[in-house]
C-alpha cells in the first residue's frame, strides 16, 4: 500500500511539475531569463550578446522572446549608473530591444545602500524586484529557461 501512495504521490508532483513547466511556453513566446552575478565587464557583455544574438534568432524565425536579465550581488553593477561598464548599452537596448527587461535585486541594493551609506543609483531600465534568485526560481517555475553565461 505504501509503494502504491509513493508511486502516486511521484506521479502527481511529476505531472504537476511538467505542467507548471509549460505555463509560459503556451503562448508560443520563448522566454529566457539571464544571470548576472559578477562585477566583471567581460561577462556583462556576454550577457548582453546572448540577448542580442538570441532575440535575432527568434526575430529570424518569424518568432517571439521575452528575455530577462537578472542582476544580483556584484552583478548589480551592470544596473548601475555611476560604475557599469556597460551603461551605453543599456540605453541602446530600450531603444532598439523592448522584448528585453532588467531586474536589480532588492537585496543587493539594500547590502550596498548600508555599506556605502546611501543608495546605489540603479539604471532607469531596471526593475527592482524584492530578490534577485527568488525573482530567479519564480521565471523557472513560470517555464522560463534560465541560463548563466
Amino acid at each position: 500500500m505504501l509503494n502504491v501512495i509513493r508511486n502516486f504521490v511521484i506521479a502527481t508532483v511529476l505531472f504537476i511539475g511538467s505542467a507548471v513547466g509549460t505555463l509560459a511556453q503556451d503562448d508560443g513566446v520563448h522566454y529566457l531569463a539571464l544571470q548576472i552575478s559578477d562585477n566583471d565587464s567581460q561577462k556583462m557583455n556576454t550577457v548582453l550578446n546572448v540577448a542580442v544574438n538570441v532575440s535575432k534568432h527568434y526575430q529570424d524565425l518569424g518568432e517571439e522572446v521575452e528575455i530577462r536579465i537578472v542582476a544580483f550581488n556584484a552583478g548589480l553593477h551592470m544596473l548601475r549608473t555611476d560604475t557599469s561598464p556597460v551603461l551605453e548599452r543599456l540605453s541602446a537596448f530600450e531603444q532598439s530591444m523592448p522584448n528585453v527587461s532588467f531586474a536589480a535585486c532588492g537585496n543587493t541594493i539594500d547590502t550596498m545602500t548600508a555599506k556605502e551609506g546611501s543608495a546605489p543609483p540603479i539604471s532607469d531600465h531596471a526593475d527592482r524586484v524584492a530578490a534577485g534568485v527568488a525573482e530567479l526560481m519564480m521565471l523557472d517555475e513560470t517555464g522560463w529557461t534560465l541560463i548563466r553565461p
